[in-house]
């Protein structure tokens, strides 16, 4: 039996089984990327040239960008690559590269969604304190922690996942390095240290969740007294987007990682990492721009002044 001092590469999962289906695969993965890197490449330039846009809100919604660009660059590129290539291979240390900056990505966008939840409770609920309790100052330091969660959550899991013995062979069923498929191949009795990360996990997850609900509990709340109906439909408008998100995230993510193992199999884990690895970076710039004038105006004004230069 191999073990992880002879591994030298691990087998992602095939894709597809024919090769008219890897090329299906190739450009499926490919036209997703290319897209994700165009919708979210306009948001980062629409909110950087446009100065009605330079408030919290937008500066969050900048970080979250980059971290989606970030996210979606560290698993589709491979899963592109492997397909067109008609190949499974990625080494043991670009699996360990791969592993922790998707983590140390994804953990970010988490705590950073929260962040957003209290940016909107402050913006509704607060609106006379809004300016105060979130200056420029308080923006960078509440971002700085998010980005800085996500590096610590990923370099104590992913020392711990490739600290551990593999003899179980090298295949991980799943396109990308993913932490319970890599601990499928340990043959260590590691009970006790996976119980320590698992409650340290449970309780970043469950503690940004109660958040996130709260913030909302208190926004509905405070939405549900604006007299107008104007000011209602208004107030949602900023919110939605970001709960829709939320929703998605979290939703597909559990499942990934609560989901009971009896139900487990290669092509289900498949679509549930699609859908909260791929998917949310994808389809954000979608969601934000479809309920926000302010983005949609920023955006349209700046394809015009850009059109005229190609004539």
């Amino acid at each position: 039996m191999p073990n992880s001092s002879s591994i030298t590469q691990f087998l992602l999962l095939a894709l597809a089984d024919t090769r008219e289906l890897q090329l299906l695969t190739f450009w499926l993965f490919l036209g997703i990327y290319l897209a994700a890197i165009l919708g979210n490449g306009l948001i980062i330039t629409a909110i950087a040239c446009d100065h009605r846009l330079h408030n919290p809100m937008y500066f969050f919604l900048l970080n979250l960008t980059f971290l989606d660009l970030g996210c979606i660059s560290t698993t589709v590129p491979k899963a592109v690559a492997n397909s067109l290539w008609d190949t499974r291979a990625i080494s043991y240390m670009g699996c360990a590269v791969q592993l922790f900056f998707f983590l140390f990505l994804i953990t970010a966008e988490y705590c950073l969604l929260t962040v957003m939840a209290y940016d909107r409770y402050l913006a509704i609920c607060k609106p006379l304190h809004y300016g105060t309790l979130l200056s420029s100052r308080a923006c960078v330091h509440m971002a700085a922690a998010a980005w800085g969660t996500g590096f610590l959550y990923a370099l104590m899991h992913t020392a711990n996942t490739f600290s551990l013995p593999l003899c179980h062979g090298n295949a991980v069923d799943q396109f990308f390095c993913e932490i319970p498929q890599i601990l499928r191949l340990s043959c260590s009795d590691s009970y006790f240290r996976e119980v320590e990360l698992l409650l340290v996990s449970a309780c970043l997850v469950f503690g940004c969740f109660i958040f996130i609900v709260l913030s909302y509990v208190e926004i509905f709340r405070a939405v549900l007294r604006i007299p107008s109906e104007q000011g209602r439909h208004k107030a949602f408008s900023t919110c939605l987007p970001h709960l829709i998100l939320v929703s998605l995230f979290i939703s597909t993510g559990m499942f990934a990682n609560l989901k009971p193992p009896s139900t487990s199999s290669p092509y289900l884990d498949l679509v549930v990492s699609f859908l909260y690895s791929v998917v949310p970076p994808a389809v954000n710039p979608l969601i934000y721009s479809m309920r926000n004038q302010e983005l949609k105006d920023a955006l349209k004004k700046m394809i015009q002044s850009f059109i005229p230069l190609q004539k």
